[in-house]
């Protein structure tokens, strides 16, 4: 069921946003919206960290059911990153690095990856007690860059990097009442001073249980699943946090809670199988039919807006981040 709900998901966003960049053959990103704006429809506003989320369900998809057309186009993604980003893989954010890296990784594309990680190493600085940046030339440092960073540096073997990030989460951004992590530290334009952002998003939660699981962390992933059961999944349903960058968050956090299912033991490791295989029943049941496919809400507990499709429902972010979900559903059938 849930494999073929991952199949569905795909062929509905291989067919609504993937399209050739800039009119180019052999070149294919998604656009942004759907139905797509002008300005989407020449990939202008193309939302680089959006597109290594998409890569990375293509990937599952291919570890799913393998197939030589879904591999070529795979190998035309990363091509065409390359392209939009006008020749080089780094941006601003090095969060967003983070995510391209870990797809990349995923694959074994070895030179945009080792550029990736030098951008990431570079980011490190003892303001706020260590940590990287959120992006270049900022003062944030975050659970968002701090935590992809952390399960990519442990995913090549830079594990003492990994867990000097690990521990910087853990003493900054970890609420000791609740165990949730907050989102970031902002610090003053001398680095030193500054202030907890104690905003609670789904995506912290996941790259947090992501970095935890890498470093095989039991105790602190095992606490990390109690918080999201408790605070973050109202019925059972992961919340959804809008449209925009937030359409990506649960499905951020469904992806480490399925790998959590498989890996720890215990309780908790059923009540992550739980949250990702009700947050899925939700999420497809409560989906529209559009000309045969699914059109996912950005809430998984209420039903996609389809009359005319307007809002966040449009957005990319919204459909991968389900997508992401769906194909965490898949690996534990």
């Amino acid at each position: 069921m849930y494999r073929d709900w991952a199949q569905a998901a795909e062929r509905a966003i291989v067919t609504r946003h993937l399209r050739r960049v800039w009119g180019l053959p052999g070149t294919v990103l998604g656009r942004s919206g759907w139905p797509p704006t002008p300005d989407q429809r020449l990939h202008w506003h193309w939302n680089y960290w959006w597109q290594a989320h998409l890569l990375d369900c293509l990937i599952d998809a291919q570890l799913r059911a393998p197939e030589p057309a879904r591999a070529a186009t795979i190998q035309r993604f990363v091509r065409s990153i390359l392209v939009r980003n006008f020749g080089q893989w780094s941006n601003e954010y090095y969060d967003d690095m983070a995510w391209l890296g870990l797809a990349l990784q995923r694959i074994g594309v070895s030179a945009p990856l080792a550029a990736i990680l030098s951008e990431l190493r570079s980011a490190w600085t003892p303001d706020g007690g260590g940590g990287i940046w959120w992006r270049k030339g900022d003062k944030f440092k975050n659970a968002p860059s701090n935590g992809p960073a952390a399960i990519l540096h442990a995913r090549v073997g830079e594990v003492e990097r990994a867990r000097d990030l690990l521990a910087w989460m853990e003493r900054t951004l970890v609420d000791p009442d609740t165990g949730l992590v907050w989102d970031g530290l902002r610090l003053n334009d001398q680095g030193s001073g500054g202030e907890l952002v104690k905003a609670i998003y789904t995506y912290c939660q996941g790259v947090f249980l992501g970095a935890c699981l890498e470093l095989s962390e039991v105790d602190a992933a095992a606490r990390t699943i109690r918080a999201v059961a408790a605070h973050c999944a109202p019925g059972g349903v992961l919340r959804g946090q809008g449209g925009g960058d937030g359409g990506l968050f649960a499905g951020i956090l469904a992806r480490y809670l399925a790998l959590a299912a498989k890996r720890l033991p215990g309780v908790e490791a059923e009540t992550a199988r739980e949250l990702v295989l009700t947050s899925a029943e939700s999420c497809f049941t409560g989906a529209a039919d559009v000309h045969g496919s699914p059109l996912f809400s950005p809430e998984w507990t209420q039903p996609a807006v389809t009359d005319p499709v307007r809002g966040p429902t449009r957005d990319l972010s919204v459909q991968v981040g389900a997508w992401l979900l769906l194909e965490a559903a898949a690996t534990l059938e």
